[in-house]
């Protein structure tokens, strides 16, 4: 399929925002990735099948990116369309329940959550997630995450049906889900459960945490937070830092001073850099500690 066909076919279908040639760099927390050929922004789910349908009918990759928190995309050229469901941010709030649309701010949502005085959602204030990824990854911190409150999601199916899936379907366990294992199903919407709380108990509870983060996490460099799930009993921070990697570096890639379990770009760094340097600290924890790290970024178009 040709470029502009693909471009006359969202036009004319009113699909959505497409732009073209578009830097990944711009739209993951790590800043590093090459060019896709096409980013599409759906206006609804009905827009969204169309085009899904299309590109499945022209055999076009494709991929939907949230806020790309957890994501490495190689330097290379992506052929193919990034699907971005910003469109899809609404929010509503009944009682102590919150329906909020995959392209949703997690950190906005949990900000909504303390003006309405609601609990639960505390964990997130940190993780700039949307909605949607937060739920793919099972987005979690301070011993809480996402499983513990989504009721349910909305899903579009590979079959391109809408499908509802509770709780108990969604596999959820430490930074993974169904949605992980079964990444053709594209999460459309969530359902949180939260409870009533003290409203200024809940705010303190999200500054004494926001400070604690500026205290010990490298937050003015670009980075995906942390690179390596906690082993069972340990820290994967502290492994790193007893095999003496702190502030080792691969190009612009630099293992960080502050937190051992977080890479950042300090400047101009590849996609390679920051894929080089994850592989090289997993490798000298496992041939040091023999602990198999588990990476928590996904790769994509590094074949």
């Amino acid at each position: 399929m040709k470029n502009n066909d693909l471009v006359t076919f969202v036009k004319k279908n009113n699909i959505g925002t497409i732009r073209e040639n578009v830097k990944l760099s711009n739209y993951t927390t790590y800043k590093v990735g090459g060019i896709a050929n096409f980013m599409i922004y759906p206006k609804n789910v009905d827009k969204l099948v169309l085009l899904i349908k299309k590109l499945n009918k022209e055999n076009i990759n494709y991929k939907v990116l949230g806020n790309g928190s957890n994501v490495i995309f190689s330097d290379k050229v992506y052929n193919g369309v990034i699907i971005k469901l910003d469109n899809f941010d609404y929010v509503k709030i009944d009682d102590t329940v919150i329906t909020a649309g995959a392209g949703a701010s997690l950190v906005k949502l949990s900000y909504k959550a303390l003006k309405e005085g609601l609990t639960g959602l505390e964990f997130a204030s940190g993780i700039p997630a949307s909605v949607g990824g937060a739920v793919f990854m099972n987005a979690g911190a301070y011993k809480s995450d996402m499983g513990y409150i989504v009721s349910e999601i909305k899903v579009l199916t590979p079959e391109l049906e809408i499908k509802t899936l509770y709780n108990k379907d969604l596999n959820y366990k430490y930074r993974t889900s169904f949605l992980k294992h079964n990444p053709n199903y594209i999460c459309l919407e969530a359902t949180i459960v939260l409870r009533h709380g003290d409203k200024k108990e809940i705010k303190e509870l999200m500054e004494t945490r926001r400070q604690k983060r500026l205290m010990t996490q490298p937050l003015n460099y670009p980075s995906a937070g942390s690179v390596f799930r906690n082993p069972d009993g340990d820290f994967a921070g502290r492994l790193i830092e007893d095999c003496g990697l702190k502030g080792f570096k691969i190009g612009g890639a630099i293992v960080s001073e502050k937190h051992a379990n977080f890479i950042v770009n300090a400047g101009k760094a590849s996609a390679s850099d920051v894929k080089n340097l994850i592989d090289y600290v997993h490798d000298k924890v496992k041939e040091e500690k023999n602990v198999d790290l588990k990476i928590e970024q996904e790769f994509v178009n590094w074949e």
